[in-house]
């Protein structure tokens, strides 16, 4: 596929940008004591050299109001400069472009990091956590002004070519635009000149106090669901008024913001390309600045579909990166299928970055490990060895991968007729099917690399010892534990009534093995989508689902990745009954004895069918039998322990740089 669209270069005020591909500012949360060391180098390093024209560095605070996360930067501090000129240094080498973010998130600040009361333009309350805000004295308003142009000043200091001050998803700035959020009388609130004093006085001392070789970018967003956010109008409205005075040489549109959080980093649950709406309305109003759409943009065919419409002069493309940080590189080389495709899970990235981690990848591990791994640039082994995987789901699959990469035989078996184990089921969900299109890259690569797969193949023991390999991996999964046990009632270690029948297991379902009836239970005791998408999967298929979990809301772990509240509407919808702090007593044939967790009362529930949701055990029966024949056999992903792709992934990739 041509993308003669991404690969035309552009001028970005003094700089000429190679191609059309931004590197988007995201939070990767991994500084150490408010500096950046060698992990944020080796991540930004990898996009650069995998070819992004531009890169928006995370967001540095610009008063300590605003500090969000622990792995947030030093606010108003010099001792950051130093350490920031390595990572400009490095990735300019490689004709990267750097920018910085500068935010300050205004009323949705977060006191157990900031130890600092949050400031506002009216004191309005937090969207972020409970807390009110303070509302800013006029005295407090310069001194933000100001923090904003130290920054800045900091930033050129370190080398970085320009910042982007953030104006998006109801931060500080556009808490001033909006009127819902700024109700003052005096010059900073009321008229729309009032209103984008702040923002304007920002830009312009900023131009002033850096000069004319320093690009100054503007983020904003588009938040269509909300009636109290600004409409695409007003925000175009007060764009171009920016753009009439000169004060920005791009503004970059995003999606969501604090009041619908959800679609600031929108999954799978969400189309794609969401920002393009509000960057094709921007494209139409200014005169002066490049126009950069972000949000969802995925792949290099949205991007480069959405440059051939016009309807933006840049594109954002960050989790796509994050998956496959040479994602430019190989468009540019006509190798667009091996460019390894972000799912939109949201998983390692926002899912860490949400309880404060450092981000990662589920499908990349190397992301945010970059500086102890390297990236998808493997060191050829000196001494190659024949590398017998068994197991083609997650695990099996990338330490085959990485394996073959690094000049090893290998081998890998799949008991079944298909990759990816477990995963594909999870890809035969709702709205999952990019994990159906990762295992077909990884079928490629392992084509590509001359991996020996050999699918219906279950060895035993007796087959492994055979086959007489020098590395033995077990990648065998896990199986349902078919005992109903579970942790809400752990006096029973088998749930009663089980022996009636018509109690089958996520798996069952997935595989087309259950004929589950028209009503069916499912105990969601996990939270997440094992539970939860199984439940969508049955819902869109006809079935009437009643969804019980003991936790206090459905789907209580996909608040890491920001997908529960979209799950739950799209259940809703659908029809499903929730019934939360509630575990099955008993299990009937025809029904289940239902127990809430709160008063301990219980009720009878008709249904057809019962589907469990429940912790899985490993099926790692192989490894004793083989140590008896003196074979070492190495354990990972799910026949390790169950738990989600993530971690299977990611020993697969460790283990396989071992061998």
């Amino acid at each position: 596929m041509s993308f003669s669209h991404i690969f035309k270069p552009i001028q970005l005020r003094h700089k000429t940008l190679k191609n059309r591909v931004v590197f988007g500012a995201h939070t990767t949360n991994m500084a150490d004591g408010g500096l950046p060391g060698a992990q944020h180098l080796g991540y930004y390093l990898e996009r650069a050299m995998g070819g992004a024209a531009m890169i928006v560095v995370e967001p540095v605070p610009v008063h300590p109001a605003t500090v969000l996360t622990r792995g947030n930067f030093r606010p108003s501090c010099d001792s950051v400069i130093p350490h920031f000129a390595k990572i400009t240094k490095a990735c300019q080498a490689h004709g990267t472009v750097m920018i910085q973010q500068l935010y300050h998130v205004g009323a949705h600040g977060d006191s157990d990091n900031s130890w600092h009361a949050h400031w506002s333009p009216s004191g309005g309350p937090s969207y972020h956590d409970s807390d009110g805000s303070h509302e800013m004295s006029e005295a407090e308003i310069e001194e933000t002004i100001d923090g904003f142009v130290q920054a800045a000043i900091r930033c050129q200091k370190a080398g970085f070519d320009g910042v982007e001050v953030w104006a998006a998803y109801h931060g500080l700035l556009d808490q001033f635009w909006t009127p819902f959020s700024n109700q003052r009388t005096d010059r900073w609130g009321g008229s729309l000149e009032n209103r984008t004093r702040a923002s304007r006085e920002v830009l312009t001392r900023i131009r002033a106090a850096c000069g004319e070789d320093f690009i100054i970018g503007l983020a904003v967003n588009d938040e269509p669901d909300v009636e109290v956010a600004l409409s695409v109008a007003q925000t175009a409205e007060i764009v171009a008024m920016h753009d009439a005075e000169g004060l920005m040489d791009y503004v970059t549109c995003g999606s969501g913001g604090y009041f619908d959080f959800y679609k600031i980093i929108p999954a799978f649950v969400y189309g794609e390309k969401l920002g393009v709406d509000l960057a094709e309305t921007l494209k139409g109003v200014v005169k002066n600045a490049l126009v950069t759409a972000e949000s969802h943009i995925r792949t290099p065919e949205n991007a480069n579909t959405v440059l051939g419409a016009g309807q933006a002069d840049l594109v954002s493309i960050v989790r796509g990166q994050i998956a496959d940080p040479h994602l430019v590189a190989k468009a540019e080389a006509g190798r667009e299928g091996d460019i390894r495709g972000c799912i939109s899970c949201n998983q390692q990235c926002w899912g860490r970055r949400s309880r404060d981690y450092y981000i990662s990848c589920l499908i990349n591990p190397s992301a945010g490990h970059e500086y102890l791994w390297g990236g998808d640039r493997f060191t050829a082994t000196i001494a190659p060895k024949s590398v017998l995987v068994v197991g083609g789901g997650p695990a099996g699959l990338e330490a085959a991968r990485v394996a073959a990469e690094r000049g090893h035989e290998v081998t890998l078996a799949e008991a079944g007729p298909d990759l990816g184990g477990q995963f594909r089921l999870a890809g035969l969900q709702p709205r999952r099917g990019q994990i159906t299109e990762l295992l077909g890259w990884y079928q490629r690569q392992l084509d590509g690399l001359g991996v020996d797969l050999r699918f219906n193949t279950y060895m035993d023991t007796d087959e492994i010892v055979a086959h007489g390999a020098d590395h033995v991996v077990l990648a065998t999964g896990s199986l349902p534990a078919e005992t109903g046990f579970q942790k809400a009632l752990p006096r029973h270690a088998t749930l009663p009534g089980i022996a009636l029948g018509a109690v089958w297991s996520v798996e069952d379902v997935m595989m087309r093995v259950a004929r589950p009836g028209a009503h069916v239970i499912v105990l969601d005791e996990g939270g997440n989508w094992r539970g939860c998408g199984t439940a969508w999967r049955l819902a869109e298929d006809g079935h009437k689902v009643t969804l019980i979990t003991p936790d206090a809301l459905v789907g209580k772990e996909l608040q890491r990745s920001a997908t529960d509240w979209p799950l739950r509407r799209a259940l809703a919808l659908l029809g499903v009954t929730f019934m939360t702090d509630t575990a099955i007593a008993e299990w009937g044939g025809n029904g289940a004895m239902v127990q809430c967790l709160l008063t301990g009362r219980t009720q009878y529930i008709k249904a057809d069918a019962l589907v469990m949701a429940t912790t899985n055990v490993a099926n790692a029966d192989l490894r004793g039998t083989l140590s008896d024949h003196g074979i070492d056999a190495a354990l990972i992903g799910d026949a390790n322990t169950a738990r989600n792709a993530a971690y299977a992934i990611f020993e697969g990739r460790k283990l396989a740089l071992t061998l």
